[in-house]
């Protein structure tokens, strides 16, 4: 049996630039990693086949479509084998919560799958395939933290080391589908994110809209700003928001100070 690791993404700042006549965005974000996340674990089989396991397990699903068991499917294709695996999940990531569980999922199966399967593919190649499986897959194959441009698939390495940094996750246990918040973009390019800004001085321009559509976004942002952090900002389309703090003891104080709201939430550290 071996097992593989999917640690949930944070958008650490998103700035839209424009939106494509092909209905997507350009964009430009920080993205980030945490020691919080989903485990896969997979042992050879005849097929491929998927259990999911965990409290979000239910909202996963099993069915064809599952990004796991597309990026099996996949693998399998381009390296030109028939092979199987019994894969197990354990689902700790909320759906559609702007954390990219499933796209992190998708990425660990690639990983775990080239092994168990002899290929010992790189990483850039494992990349490559990613892209098929969506925009925001990639950058979930290093899960190393980086800048995102053009669809969030064009990636380059972030000069500052953000390893270490306690962050507190909060989600007010609202789906926020991204589409809606994309669509209501106000469409104002408040410029782009240069090479080791200040987190601080950047945003995620999704916030305003994502808030309309689920108010409770701006409840879990007024909370943890009370809580005086380095920064607090909405991940992704939401709805889970991030805070980062200068210690452990403060951002464990924060989740005590949070948890009377009976929000979900993970204290852990940035990768």
């Amino acid at each position: 049996m071996v097992t593989e690791f999917a640690a949930a993404k944070v958008n650490l700042a998103l700035h839209l630039r424009r939106r494509r006549v092909d209905g997507y965005h350009d964009l430009e974000t920080i993205f980030a990693f945490t020691a919080f996340g989903d485990t896969l674990t997979a042992e050879p089989a005849a097929t491929l086949t998927l259990t999911v396991t965990g409290p979000f397990a239910a909202p996963a699903g099993v069915g064809v479509d599952n990004l796991v068991l597309r990026a099996g499917r996949a693998l399998a294709a381009a390296a030109d084998i028939e092979a199987g695996a019994r894969l197990a999940l354990d689902k700790q990531i909320p759906v559609a919560a702007g954390l990219g569980g499933g796209s992190a999922d998708a990425a660990a199966a690639l990983r775990l799958l080239s092994r168990l399967w002899g290929l010992d593919w790189p990483a850039s190649r494992l990349e490559a395939l990613a892209a098929g499986l969506g925009a925001d897959v990639p950058a979930r194959v290093r899960s190393q933290t980086c800048f995102g441009s053009g669809r969030g698939n064009s990636l380059s390495p972030w000069p500052v080391d953000l390893a270490g940094i306690p962050i507190l996750l909060v989600n007010p246990g609202v789906a926020v589908p991204t589409g809606p918040v994309f669509a209501a973009w106000d469409q104002y390019d408040l410029g782009g994110i240069e090479a080791g800004s200040p987190l601080p001085m950047l945003r995620n321009d999704m916030t305003a809209p994502a808030c309309a559509i689920a108010p409770a976004i701006g409840d879990v942002l007024e909370a943890l700003a009370a809580t005086r952090p380095r920064l607090a900002r909405m991940s992704g389309s939401g709805a889970t928001c991030l805070a980062l703090f200068d210690d452990i003891a403060a951002r464990d104080a924060a989740a005590a100070a949070i948890a009377r709201h009976g929000w979900w939430l993970a204290a852990t550290l940035l990768r």
